[in-house]
């Protein structure tokens, strides 16, 4: 009988070839454990047996573990069941999912919205549906994956731009502008109101500004956005006073909204659109009725509790200032909840991060590619749950390991 996995088959060379892989990515500092985290209430975790502080989670609103969206969440379980067993345009869309939409477009006060599994299936389907291969793209280089990959995906001519350098985007304008190109390719500029390794905020009215100067459509990603910034928490384009400028807007349900899925929010034909060509949305099993509800209550109570997000940025402050007293470098220019501290290699992220959790404090180690070369970092995510004196702890131990590290 022939051995079809033995030495020398192709099941076999993958699988040599899988393992050098991994080896590449240990030798590199690279290479990412599994690890379990017990989330707890109240900005806790737990790890290796350990309570410590969650400083790597996107709740910023401490609001994932409230009791008031658990028990949203419990009912419209005990009346809908666990699972929606369905794609949304098929039966999955139940009462909770339809009021959710109904929710979001009020609370980003837009004619329509829709809700996909993910903030990743909401980025990539939206892209691809609307962008057409004759089209010409613009996406900023900090960009998160599902914009870049909605992008290149989508198949229309790709061009990247710094918001750092926007003359660069103008340029790039002006070459699409000159050449020519038909009357029915459209161009398109898509960014994250908030870049998510190193709280950078978009410079929207000026890219609103280029956009209506060559013709162009704006789309922007509000995923670290919403809850967190703006008067009424609907994000940058808010705080910016550019929500009327965009063409499209994406965001998440999973970040400061503390549950799961994402959505778009605009005009009522936009939403039909893609409610009928997304197929991230189409062929994806809809959200179930005990997650819509509990997002739906969290968008109440990010109305009525502003607090929340008050208290978050002073957080944010008086880190940034603990920070600049102990010389940590960070991201100048960075806001809100996201403190990137740079540490430079990928090993040393990695062992500041495990000194770090020794210390009390779970902070996440970030390397390439997921930023560049050179600049590996620590990512210290911020939440409302989190009081001054655990910033003041936070700032100490964390000059404490880079200091230990370095010597």
């Amino acid at each position: 009988m022939t051995d079809r996995a033995g030495t020398g088959s192709p099941l076999a060379a993958f699988q040599h070839r899988l393992d050098l892989q991994v080896d590449e990515l240990r030798r590199a500092g690279l290479f990412r454990e599994a690890k379990c985290v017990v989330p707890m209430a109240d900005g806790w975790c737990g790890i290796d047996g350990a309570k410590v502080r969650n400083l790597a989670s996107n709740d910023y609103l401490n609001l994932a573990h409230d009791p008031r969206l658990i028990e949203a969440a419990r009912s419209a379980a005990e009346e809908s069941g666990v699972g929606s067993g369905a794609s949304a345009l098929v039966s999955g869309r139940g009462q909770w999912q339809a009021r959710l939409e109904e929710q979001l477009a009020e609370f980003e006060q837009t004619e329509s919205a829709i809700v996909f599994p993910t903030g990743y299936a909401a980025n990539v389907g939206t892209l691809v549906a609307l962008i057409e291969s004759g089209d010409t793209v613009f996406c900023d280089r900090l960009n998160h994956a599902s914009l870049v990959d909605g992008c290149r995906l989508s198949g229309a001519k790709l061009r990247v731009y710094r918001s750092d350098d926007l003359d660069v985007l103008e340029r790039e304008l002006k070459k699409v502008a000159a050449s020519g190109d038909s009357t029915k390719a459209r161009r398109w500029i898509v960014t994250d109101s908030v870049f998510s390794m190193d709280g950078l905020l978009a410079p929207l009215p000026e890219i609103c500004d280029l956009a209506e100067r060559f013709g162009a459509l704006v789309i922007v990603d509000e995923a670290h956005g919403t809850g967190v910034f703006g008067e009424h928490g609907r994000g940058v384009v808010e705080q910016t006073g550019t929500e009327d400028r965009v063409a499209v807007r994406t965001g998440t349900l999973s970040k400061a909204i503390g549950c799961l899925g994402g959505f778009v929010a605009g005009s009522r034909s936009l939403i039909d659109v893609l409610r009928n060509s997304a197929r991230t949305q189409m062929f994806s099993t809809a959200l179930p009725g005990a997650v819509c509800a509990a997002a739906a209550r969290s968008l109440e109570l990010i109305v009525a509790e502003p607090e929340r997000r008050t208290h978050l940025h002073e957080l944010a402050g008086l880190l940034r200032a603990e920070l600049a007293h102990f010389e940590l470098p960070t991201v100048e220019g960075s806001a809100g909840p996201i403190v990137p501290v740079i540490v430079g290699e990928p090993e040393a992220a990695v062992e500041i991060a495990r000194q770090t959790l020794r210390e009390g404090f779970l902070v996440g180690a970030i390397r390439p590619p997921t930023v560049p070369r050179g600049t590996s970092r620590l990512r210290v995510s911020l939440s409302a749950a989190l009081a001054e004196s655990d910033i003041r702890a936070l700032a100490v131990a964390l000059a404490r390991c880079v200091s230990r590290q370095s010597m």
